[in-house]
């Protein structure tokens, strides 16, 4: 093997080049190192690590297009604690729980009892989440007439035990009652609403959206804007925010005050539980399933802003996308870890949330 054929050592080749005189005079020509393997192989590890990343362009579509439609069911659930908290001012540590009785009508009507079978697999889930909502209103209105309304409202400030510390007692044994109630008549075992929805997608290029989701997103938006205009152009939407606002006031004008909160609360547990016949539909749960979306609904409207019901529908789509997109780069179990890191943040850069306000009222 000659000088010239060695591989994988920089080296000079002999060539000839034609003089004047026509003689061939050997000049040394070098070799480029550039074209040197070693060479080669460190430019192209900085090339390799200028593009490396964990995850693809189809990746993060499918990331943010799963959070959207996972976060449009979070928004209805904190659209429905924004109201009880903004017209209130109390924290429901049940609301979770009343999201659980939601799943489970929507389970009874549809899969249980078969009630609602008569409309197919397809339109049946989807009328039974909304029958859902009358359902746990009905059962949140008797809460709060007999319950409930004995430490909230206008007339309560001066009672003993009533005020915060009374309201956190009442709404977590409301808690553990429907939790450990729903064990004894549902169960432990695991289950859930089947749906031919839940097992197809849609393809939309590389990404795929699964029809139930899809459906249930749209199904969300519609109802979180029936009830910004319910709350904005009706009479009675405008007195739950007047009793919200001032209930002294309120009371001078001759609204009912502890009859609007009496609605309040029982529309926010009632909207909850319709995003829980909504979600019933693509996974399976228990009577303890509501502790999992309690810390996501609390998340949302902090992040949105306390009392802002609009800021309560973004909150959650927010989560929702946090959540999905986190699973890019963290583990499945770690997902909740990225929706407080956010949260966190917010709070420390913007403490009313996104569209909160820092004045209280008057």
């Amino acid at each position: 093997m000659g000088i010239g054929e060695r591989s994988g050592i920089p080296h000079l080749t002999p060539a000839l080049s034609a003089s004047r005189g026509g003689e061939g005079v050997a000049r040394p020509v070098a070799k480029s190192v550039v074209s040197s393997p070693c060479f080669a192989y460190r430019r192209a590890g900085r090339s390799e690590r200028k593009v490396a990343v964990p995850f693809s362009s189809v990746d993060l579509l499918q990331a943010l297009s799963a959070g959207l439609l996972v976060g449009s069911a979070y928004a209805l659930m904190c659209i429905g604690l924004g109201i009880i908290f903004g017209s209130m001012n109390v924290i429901n540590f049940a609301q979770g729980d009343f999201l659980m009785l939601g799943m489970y009508a929507a389970f009874y009507l549809t899969a249980g009892y078969g009630v609602l079978t008569f409309l197919g697999p397809y339109g049946g889930p989807i009328v039974a989440a909304f029958l859902a909502g009358p359902i746990v209103f009905a059962i949140g209105w008797v809460l709060h007439r007999f319950i409930v309304a004995r430490v909230t409202g206008a007339g309560v400030a001066q009672i003993a035990g009533a005020g915060a510390y009374g309201q956190i007692l009442v709404t977590l044994g409301i808690s553990l009652i429907l939790q450990n109630g729903g064990l004894i008549l549902f169960g432990s075992t695991p289950v859930g609403i089947r749906t031919p929805l839940s097992r197809q997608s849609w393809e939309i290029g590389d990404v795929l959206l699964n029809q139930a989701r899809v459906v249930s997103f749209l199904f969300a938006v519609a109802l979180a804007g029936g009830m910004y205009l319910f709350l904005s152009h009706t009479r009675l939407g405008k007195g739950l925010r007047a009793a919200a606002d001032n209930p002294q006031a309120a009371i001078y004008m001759g609204i009912d005050v502890d009859r609007a909160h009496r609605i309040a609360w029982s529309a926010g547990v009632g909207i909850t539980a319709i995003a829980g016949g909504l979600v019933a539909t693509s996974q399976t749960f228990q009577p303890y399933i509501g502790f999992d979306f309690v810390i996501v609904m609390y998340a949302g409207v902090v992040l949105g802003g306390l009392g802002s019901n609009f800021g309560a529908f973004w909150g959650g789509l927010v989560i929702g996308v946090v959540q999905q997109m986190s699973t890019l780069i963290l583990p499945y179990q770690l997902q909740n870890t990225a929706i407080f890191v956010v949260f966190l943040l917010i709070i420390f850069l913007r403490p009313q949330g996104m569209f909160g306000r820092l004045s209280e009222r008057t």
